[in-house]
């Protein structure tokens, strides 16, 4: 794949552009997201003049319409941001089962997915940490980083991730180029870095874990923003010294929006139940914001 054509300065400065809007749109965020999510719980009574600093585009409802209509016009993962923040601690620690039970049910309600904390006996250390950027991984014999972007666009969201000098805790995503699925590209693109190291009973029962564990689908959930992702386990770590409790690809990252700045995040992960593995790897989207 040939990228030089494309004008490098161009995908550059494009580059640098997109990362200036997101830390405008996080900067935003964090100093007015609890009036919007006052706002989208239906507090319109006493809506506050904003300020932004640049002339972003946002959601705000009509006044003249009905409280259901302004509410459907924010997005449901906003609306989730704003429950969650009611039952997740402020601090990052490991969570009750009391806590889990109330987290799991109301994930698992607003996307229609069996979202759970342990699966067939088996159970993380924690399913509420700190999440930091990992690299790409090799996926074939051969395989090197710019075979990893699609096109321009991908290269310059991507490429400067890098890619891991040692394979995954797996190895290969698939033995050779010419196996190479779109199954194996997804799985690799959407991987998450777990602390598998630190499950209960791991040691004991190392093959058992790490079969159990092999590609299996999580739920990843940014608290504070209601991004959110579908992803599979692709490798181990990190490692505890590090102060991180799970790792996500580049472009896990990217959807839960912890991309720029520190590229680390609290986030709540879980199992997902998929035995006919038909829930799709990638972003995904509140469905039901009903109790």
């Amino acid at each position: 794949m040939k990228f030089k054509s494309k004008k490098p300065h161009y995908e550059y400065l494009k580059k640098k552009f997109k990362a200036r809007h997101r830390s405008l749109q996080e900067k935003f965020w964090d100093k007015h997201g609890e009036a919007l999510k006052q706002i989208a719980l239906g507090s319109l009574g006493g809506l506050l003049l904003l300020s932004p600093p640049t002339n972003l585009s946002l959601p705000f409802p009509n006044l003249t319409t009905s409280k259901d209509d302004a509410l459907k016009s924010f997005d449901k993962n906003v609306l989730l941001a704003a429950e969650l923040e009611k039952i997740v601690p402020k601090d990052i620690r490991p969570l009750s089962k009391e806590e889990e039970r109330e987290i799991t049910g109301t994930l698992s309600r607003n996307f229609g997915l069996a979202v759970l904390p342990e699966l067939e006996g088996v159970r993380l250390n924690r399913n509420y940490g700190l999440i930091g950027g990992e690299q790409h991984l090799y996926r074939y014999p051969g395989d090197n980083l710019y075979a990893h972007a699609e096109n321009t666009s991908d290269w310059a969201k991507y490429g400067s991730s890098g890619i891991a000098p040692s394979l995954g805790a797996w190895g290969y995503f698939t033995p050779s180029k010419e196996e190479f699925s779109e199954l194996d590209k997804s799985r690799e693109r959407y991987y998450l870095a777990i602390q598998t190291f630190l499950i209960p009973g791991f040691a004991e029962n190392v093959s058992k874990f790490r079969d159990f564990l092999k590609f299996r689908k999580m739920l990843v959930v940014n608290p504070k923003s209601g991004q959110a992702v579908v992803a599979i386990i692709g490798d181990a770590g990190p490692a505890e010294w590090t102060g991180k409790h799970l790792g996500g690809s580049p472009e896990v990252m990217d959807i839960l929006g912890l991309a720029g700045g520190m590229r680390k995040g609290p986030v709540l992960y879980f199992f997902i139940n998929d035995p006919e593995d038909k829930i799709p790897l990638g972003p995904i989207k509140v469905v039901n914001n009903e109790a």
